[in-house]
This record gives C-alpha cells, structure tokens and sequence, in this order.
C-alpha cells in the first residue's frame, strides 16, 4: 500500500563520463509501496542512475537516498535497504537452485535456521521449490529471471531497483512476472522498474519517468501524462447497422469532423473535441436516427507519448 514517505529520492544527481553527461540533474522521489517505471532508450542514462542507487558507482554530484540514507556517505545502510536485479547476471556451474540463493544469504550474513528461512521464503515467492535441486546453468530464460529476483529479494530489501527484469521473457514469463511484482508493492515494497515494453509498465506502474540524454523529460502518473501530451485531435471509428454512406453525410456537417471515410457500415475520421464532446458527438448521432453498434476513439498509449516527448537523440 503506498503511503505519503519517500523511501527512494534522487536530488540533482549528475553523472559525467569525460564530456558525456550520462545523468544530468535528475530529481525524482518514489514512496513506499509504489512502482516507479523509468522509461528512456539505450544510452538515456537509466542503467547508470540505477548503479549510482545500487552503490555501485558514485554521482558527479548530487546525491541519493534510500530510506533516508545517502548512497555515499551511508553505502552500507543503502545496501541492507535495497535489492537491485541487473539487465545481466551469471550463474555458477555445479550450483543448484537452493545452493545459490544459499549463497546470497550467506554474503548477508544470515546464520542457522534464519538462512534457511530466507531461502525458502524466496523459493516459495517465486515458485522455485519445485526446481530446489536443479542446476542453475539448466534454467530456462523465465527460471532464471525468477532466480535473479529471488536472489534481489533474499535480505528482504525496502527497495527494489530492477532494470529490464522482462528482457527476453516469452508472454506468460512476462505476465507471471508483473504479477510477483504487483505482489511486492502491495507488500509495501518501494519498486523502481526500467523496461523496454512500454504496454508493460503502463499496466504495472503508479509514476513513470521519461529520460532521453540524461535529463528527466516527464514525470507523473501515466493519466496525467497522457493528458499532458493529448493530441488536439483524435481518430474516431463508429460502426453502424446497414450502409454508413448516410452517417458520412451527416458527419459533413458537423464543424469538429474532418478526414472522413467510409466503407460499408463503418466510418472513421478526425474529431477536434475532447472526451466530452465526443459524448455530446454520440448522443446526437443516435438522435439523428443512426444505430450505433461501436464507437471508440483511439486512446493515446504509452508508446504514443513516449514518442511525442522524446527525439530520438543519443549521446
């Protein structure tokens, strides 16, 4: 459940390689329990703010905070606070499944019955007791994701940073995996969350961010974003019963109609209107005597205002 606190927070963070401003004074907070979707193409800066939040690189300038720690004066408290999934990671030859994760609980400094907890936790979170005793390197693509979250998970972190966790995953893979996620925030976990696959996120996230070189372009939730970023104008399809040759004709006349076409019983065009007077638009058209079956305009998409607000540009 996601409450008013902060649990994540960048505050003009800079990174610089030479000339190249790979972070670029971005600022942003997630609460608790709430899923932050970062969103930008390769080379936007993403993967590097996640590093700097995992401390595993350290910021130009400006600073981060994980639970109220920063991730350089205070790395280690940051690190028993967060778990962070890489795009890439290895697995160990002649290692099952419990033998890795024991491992991870190891490295934390889990002893005795409370080590075994955690590996079991995990296992049954991510629906892996039932491989325990296979080899790593013998996973599938989707076991193998479960077992890098399960090892992100192990110390039961506040915070979870994972870039591109449904890389490479087939459709079931990807919905089982949206599912785990949805089930740590309602946990109360804080989860920030990069991906390619737009239509992903917008389904999972509470805020997204938009970064393109280095700098946060946008941010809010994805309706306020796509009410930032509404066309003018929207495409509209309505489907009658019989020949829409006489709704085209009447379309003619109406002032915030424009583009038209017609073929069989459907008709689609431009409509200069909000949603509102889209409604208005309906009510008069079954007025008029038309038999409406379908109408709909086409909603703008994450993707759709993904490509409005960025240009492409790389660094």
């Amino acid at each position: 459940m996601i409450d008013s606190r902060p649990m994540l927070q960048l505050h003009n963070l800079y990174r610089y390689f030479g000339q190249t401003r790979a972070v670029d004074n971005v600022s942003f907070s997630v609460r608790r329990g709430e899923v932050f979707g970062y969103i930008g193409p390769n080379g936007a800066g993403k993967t590097t703010s996640m590093r700097i939040l995992a401390t595993l690189d350290l910021p130009t300038s400006g600073d981060a905070t994980v639970d109220g720690f920063s991730v350089v004066d205070d790395p280690d408290r940051v690190r028993l606070r967060l778990g962070f999934m890489p795009d890439n990671f290895g697995t160990y030859p002649n290692v099952n499944v419990r033998e890795y994760l024991d491992f991870f609980a190891r490295a934390y400094k889990f002893t005795g019955r409370e080590r075994k907890m955690a590996v079991e936790r995990v296992m049954d979170f991510t629906g892996l007791d039932v491989l325990a005793e296979k080899p790593t390197t013998g996973l599938s693509k989707g076991m193998k994701q479960r077992l890098c979250l399960g090892r992100t998970l192990i110390h039961d972190p506040a915070v979870l940073v994972l870039d591109e966790p449904a890389a490479g995953l087939d459709p079931r893979a990807r919905i089982e995996l949206r599912v785990m996620i949805r089930a740590l925030a309602d946990q109360g976990k804080t989860i920030l969350i990069s991906s390619h696959i737009l239509t992903e996120l917008a389904e999972i996230c509470d805020v997204v961010g938009i970064i393109e070189r280095g700098q946060l372009i946008v941010t809010g939730t994805v309706d306020e974003i796509q009410q930032q970023c509404r066309k003018p104008h929207n495409s509209v399809e309505v489907r009658v019963i019989g020949d829409a040759a006489p709704l085209a004709k009447w379309l003619c006349e109406q002032a915030d109609v424009s583009e038209l076409h017609a073929n069989g019983s459907s008709a689609t065009f431009t409509h200069a209107g909000d949603p509102q007077a889209e409604a208005d638009l309906l009510r008069s058209m079954i007025e008029a005597g038309f038999r409406v079956v379908a109408f709909g305009s086409q909603e703008q998409t994450l993707e759709d205002v993904f490509m409005h607000v960025t240009k492409g540009l790389v660094q």
